[in-house]
């Protein structure tokens, strides 16, 4: 069976996860601004009846990400948005907040929450479609893509966190799905974002990348993690490109290789453990960090009692079920009562953002552990 160009679109804008080149620090602060400018309000919340905002917040490296409020549910009488618990949800790698949007409204989480009288924040990371400036670099820069995921923990997380924390002056529910899983994680671990979150959902997550499901896993995983700017010139990917195109029709024809599903099918394996940057080179690795291989994010560092909901599914082939149950073991010291853990046999990586009935077997149960007496 073939796939389309639509297809492999989504399967790489779902899965696949990239590192880009090393970071170049800067001492820029963080600022804030309003904008009315067109963009994830306008088309996918405001068009169903509900009140959006578009936002925009400054990392202190100076990216400019986009940040949407919807700060109540469809058809309420206004109120005092400070009163309602904030959220913050945070899409996967290489899609951006709109990949929460994309069913009818009844069963897309960020419009469910707000309906449940939550304050909703939708995030979105550097390089995607609406974070894609800053303040001195232009994207047809490579300097504007020397950055790895290490910089979503050190800069964008945090500048987000910061600015709900800011305007609602209240402890913050996130929602991670896929990356926004990895860089809670890793963010928890070394101590950041501990004193204003009040909990965290975990759709899908990802931390311990070591099982391979399959052979286009293996190909994948050593081909183009880290890669992609070698191969395609800048980190912008465009799925819809054709070097993307023949990058993945090459893996499809490599020996051994069924691209029937590939929407299952594809994982991403690397080491095992969850480390910073790899420079690859040892001189490189002591230069940055002092040692001669990256540091470890120790997930068994995050505090015990952040209350926790991580969900995961028997045929996800990114969020492996061995891999999840490694990172059980790291939390396994975590208050007993902080700690749900939910199981689904049938659901695969995108079924948690795009499946039908998300909103009964999964979006229910976040709204139920955000509502537990630990968290009102």
């Amino acid at each position: 069976m073939g796939f389309s160009a639509l297809t492999l679109s989504f399967l790489l804008l779902a899965f696949v996860p990239h590192q880009l080149h090393a970071s170049n620090h800067g001492l820029f602060g963080t600022k804030y601004v309003t904008t009315n400018v067109d963009g994830i309000c306008t088309s996918s919340v405001i068009v169903h009846g509900y009140k959006c905002q578009e936002l925009e917040v400054t990392t202190k490296d100076g990216y400019i990400l986009s940040l949407q409020r919807i700060p109540e549910g469809r058809g309420e009488v206004s109120g005092t948005w400070t009163k309602k618990q904030p959220v913050i949800i945070q899409h996967g790698v290489l899609v951006d907040g709109m990949t929460w949007l994309l069913n009818p409204p009844e069963q897309d989480l960020p419009l469910i929450l707000a309906d449940n009288g939550f304050d909703v924040w939708i995030a979105n990371t550097r390089g995607t479609r609406y974070s894609r400036r800053h303040i001195s670099l232009d994207p047809s820069n490579p300097a504007f893509w020397n950055w790895s995921w290490d910089e979503l923990v050190a800069y964008d997380l945090p500048a987000v966190f910061d600015y709900v924390f800011k305007e609602t002056g209240q402890k913050i529910n996130y929602v991670g799905h896929s990356l926004g899983t990895l860089i809670a994680l890793a963010s928890f671990s070394e101590g950041k974002l501990v004193n204003q979150v009040k909990s965290a959902a975990l759709l899908s997550p990802i931390a311990y990348l070591s099982h391979m499901n399959t052979a286009l896993g293996v190909v994948a995983a050593k081909t183009f993690v880290g890669e992609f700017t070698t191969l395609f010139g800048l980190a912008e990917f465009n799925p819809r490109g054709i070097p993307v195109n023949a990058f993945l029709h090459s893996l499809c024809a490599y020996p051994g290789i069924d691209c029937y599903d590939l929407l299952t099918a594809l994982t991403a394996v690397r080491d095992g453990f969850l480390s910073k940057f790899n420079y690859v080179t040892p001189t490189y690795n002591y230069m940055h960090y002092g040692e001669l291989f990256p540091p470890i994010y120790n997930l068994s560092n995050i505090p015990h009692d952040i209350p926790i909901f991580i969900s995961y599914g028997g045929k996800d082939a990114l969020s492996d079920v061995h891999d999840v149950v490694n990172l059980l073991d790291s939390l396994k010291f975590h208050d007993v009562d902080k700690l749900s853990v939910q199981f689904i046999k049938d659901y695969a990586h995108a079924d948690y953002i795009m499946g039908i009935n998300a909103r009964d077997i999964v979006y229910n149960v976040v709204l139920a552990f955000f509502n537990r007496p630990f968290n009102i």
